[in-house]
């Protein structure tokens, strides 16, 4: 154990190989996982060999031989991949090359029980108003002040209190809340064993207690029957300088927005019908779930009345498509009521949406596609396609991202892993188990900064967050997933002014820059849509109860 201590702080200040670097998952794998790490190096490493070593006393626990990565890193004349996928054993582990050392690491399976748990924890601190939250006060008990409805403000009160604030802002908007409260029931409902955990004791597992925080929101933005609030707060929230949630200097003046498109019928109702399927199997909640299920048929029944997509608010999180997520609506309403003009609208709409290779708030096809393909095998072409346009984004990556140079990086990768889990579901393939696990490994470390990029997991993570909660706690915020790397080109265009020096300069490129800094709001700023998707991926490894 002495020892173990002597190489940590070795690896921590930097004493060993600062000309080798080696990237591995740093939270670690369950045993019969894909197990794979990155070195870069500047030193020629072709006739090394790795270790890997644990145990009390450090001994050699496996070897193997590194192999050429066909996709080389920039930075670094030499880049290398490993595998120790065939050891097995549980226990705490570093990789050794030459004397350069990995952060440890760990192989368990329930490694991935309490990340899960932390992830939920996140949503805690972004709620608003009287919904206990974490690490602020109650907060926004006025919202809100006045609407804005076809660009004009109307002197006119509604109570939309609650939700989530969005990000590290203290916006609210019906887009993000909407995705992220129907992927936390889509997460509980895909494998249930695996959210067991109940905090406050009521016999509802967290993850059902954090998506009812999304939904009694939700059920409050109905205006007038068939039109919707789209957001909460304008850009104004941006200006007020750095505060917590209950010291906002608008708190008398926060609008709200009013607007409707098929776009947001389709996300609407799809929650609220899923809410309904779920909720209906707890016990004193029946009436709630029928209350969520009449407010999904009565907005979706208008749908073919509306614009295609909605253009309220200030422009922020606005779809530039909405079959997929009509087509998501109908398949749940279907699967709600059985009733046959919902599944026949929802083929129609799935294959006029097609494949959309990519994923986002506003790109989650699949999630409609992999409804229906329980259905209609024929829906199953789609998410493969985007499944094989990941793997070659994967090829190219040295570190096996699949996608990048684009704001959310970060939560894209992870709807990546939640697609190729969809799809092992559906077939019982595991031909993109190296895929999913690539971009799981990814976001835990193995990248080329050597960060995870969820707060308090790992050796390394993010550490400063764009997010005002967590400025004003000592820089604590449980869960966070940052948002991810974007091109230098890209980056540059905001002028961020930062308060630190880039601590991974040597490791930025042209298409991947990441900074750990509290004033980046472009690759460091977590958001509600990249936790619930972390969520999804991370309970896929987790251990049933």
């Amino acid at each position: 154990m002495y020892r173990q201590v002597i190489i940590f702080l070795l690896i921590n200040t930097g004493i060993y190989a600062a000309d080798i670097h080696i990237r591995i998952n740093q939270l670690g794998f369950v045993p019969n996982d894909i197990k794979r790490a990155v070195v870069i190096s500047h030193r020629n490493l072709d006739a090394e060999p790795f270790q890997l070593v644990g145990g009390y006393e450090n001994e050699i626990s496996y070897e193997g031989l590194l192999e050429k990565n066909p996709s080389r890193f920039e930075n670094f004349e030499y880049c290398y991949v490993l595998d120790f996928s065939l050891f097995r054993k549980t226990g705490i582990y570093f990789i050794r090359v030459a004397n350069a050392w990995s952060p440890p690491f760990e192989i368990s399976n329930s490694i991935y029980n309490n990340l899960v748990d932390s992830l939920l924890l996140f949503f805690k601190v972004q709620r608003c108003g009287f919904t206990d939250p974490l690490l602020h006060e109650e907060c926004h008990y006025f919202d809100a002040t006045s609407l804005v409805i076809d660009g004009k403000k109307v002197d006119e009160q509604m109570d939309v209190t609650g939700g989530w604030h969005d990000a590290g802002d203290y916006t609210k908007f019906l887009n993000t809340t909407a995705y992220a409260t129907y992927t936390l029931l889509f997460s509980y409902q895909f494998n249930p064993g695996k959210f067991y955990a109940d905090r406050n004791a009521n016999d509802i597992p967290d993850i059902l207690d954090e998506a009812k925080i999304g939904l009694d929101w939700l059920l409050k933005l109905v205006y007038r029957k068939f039109s919707l609030v789209t957001q909460v707060q304008d850009l104004r929230d941006h200006a007020q300088g750095w505060r917590l949630p209950e010291n906002d200097r608008l708190l008398w003046d926060r609008p709200a927005f009013v607007g409707i498109g098929k776009n947001l019928v389709g996300i609407y109702a799809a929650t609220m019908a899923l809410s309904y399927r779920i909720w209906r199997e707890i016990p004193g909640y029946y009436s709630f779930a029928e209350h969520c299920l009449t407010m999904a048929e009565n907005l979706y029944s208008i749908h073919q009345d509306v614009p295609d997509v909605d253009r309220s608010g200030t422009g922020a999180y606005q779809d530039s498509e909405y079959k997929g997520k009509l087509a998501l609506g109908a398949i749940e309403l279907y699967l709600a009521t059985g009733r046959e003009l919902f599944l026949k609208n929802a083929k129609k709409y799935a294959h006029a949406a097609g494949s959309d290779f990519w994923w986002s708030w506003g790109n989650i096809n699949a999630y409609a596609h992999y409804r229906l393909a329980h259905i209609d095998t024929s829906f199953l072409k789609y998410i493969r396609e985007n499944l094989l346009f990941f793997e070659k984004g994967m090829r190219v990556h040295a570190f096996g991202d699949a996608v990048r140079d684009t704001w959310g990086s970060n939560s894209t990768i992870l709807g990546v892993a939640l697609q190729a889990i969809l799809w092992k579901k559906l077939t019982g393939a595991t031909t993109f188990d190296k895929l999913a696990a690539t971009q799981r490994d990814f976001i835990l470390g193995k990248n080329q900064w050597g960060v995870s990029f969820i707060y308090n997991i790992g050796t390394n993570f993010s550490k400063n967050f764009h997010s005002q909660v967590a400025y004003f706690n000592n820089n604590r915020l449980p869960g966070a997933v940052a948002a991810g790397s974007i091109s230098r080109e890209k980056l540059e265009q905001y002028n961020i002014p930062y308060e630190t020096p880039d601590q991974f300069a040597e490791f930025q490129t042209e298409d991947a820059i990441y900074r750990d800094d509290r004033m980046d709001y472009i690759t460091n700023e977590p958001t509600i849509t990249a936790n619930a998707t972390a969520v999804f991926v991370m309970a896929h490894y987790a251990a049933p109860r």
